[in-house]
């Protein structure tokens, strides 16, 4: 059975681009980001219960392996096919090795190396001012989405949002120019349990400061949290992964 059925057979679907929830125009970092955000759902470490997990987890290493070699994509976005003899697909390959070798361990020292070169630059005023328009000003799905967020960041970003607004960069959505004060304080309490749930795990689990499980602490914290995937880990992951470099060339010739 060749990947495009095998797609169909695990994700209901044989279009590549549907399977990573991403379109035709993609760009390869939202393809990596696609890849990252589904293979999570099919981990075989992270499900388990699933006896078909890593069947699947390998259909979308290769499924990846596919869009992000530049032939192997054209080939397929101008045909509709894929060239199960490429060498893409046909190498002896470890597709969970692959998968760690795009996607590293994010440990803790990493993330507070990452905040200190991202807060403040035009990439942070970039994503956030998108995360905005999506939302169309709502500060509550805003600070669950945005990089590095905490409850003491937001005059800072609110500040930023209100400068856009006044250039004309953006639209002044009533959700941000007139949130009232009380959804306001649910938020902060909101944070204030969070962080209060953090350093109780923190010390149930004797982790300390520089501890790498604090990822893993991080990592649960996140699952309450309605957009978990645009958690602060995977968005570091897939945003800030190593490129799968250049592929060798397929055999686009092969008989």
């Amino acid at each position: 059975m060749g990947l495009l059925e095998r797609c169909d057979e695990f994700f209901k679907t044989s279009n590549l681009y549907e399977v990573l929830g991403i379109n035709k125009e993609a760009t390869e970092a939202e393809i990596r980001r696609g890849y990252y955000k589904v293979s999570l759902t099919v981990h075989p470490d992270r499900a388990p219960e699933d006896p078909l997990a890593t069947e699947k987890f390998q259909v979308l290493g290769k499924l990846y392996a596919v869009l992000s070699d530049k032939e192997q994509r054209e080939v397929y976005d101008e045909q509709g096919v894929v060239d199960e003899e490429s060498d893409v697909l046909s190498q002896d390959r470890s597709w969970e090795d692959y998968w760690r070798l795009l996607f590293p361990k994010i440990t803790m020292q990493d993330i507070l190396e990452f905040e200190k070169k991202y807060k403040g630059t035009d990439e942070e005023r970039e994503d956030l001012l998108k995360l905005y328009v999506k939302y169309k000003g709502d500060m509550d799905a805003i600070t669950v989405s945005a990089l590095c967020c905490s409850q003491e960041n937001e005059p800072r970003l609110c500040g930023i949002i209100q400068d856009a607004i006044k250039n004309g960069e953006v639209e002044a959505f009533p959700a941000f120019t007139k949130e009232n004060d009380k959804k306001k304080r649910a938020r902060r309490k909101r944070a204030d349990r969070e962080r209060q749930e953090a350093e109780e795990m923190q010390k149930e689990m004797g982790l300390g400061d520089e501890d790498d499980s604090l990822v893993m602490m991080l990592q649960q914290r996140q699952k309450s949290r309605e957009q978990s995937f645009n958690s602060l880990l995977s968005d570091l992951e897939a945003k800030y992964a190593k490129p799968s470099g250049k592929s060798q060339k397929s055999k686009r010739g092969k008989k």
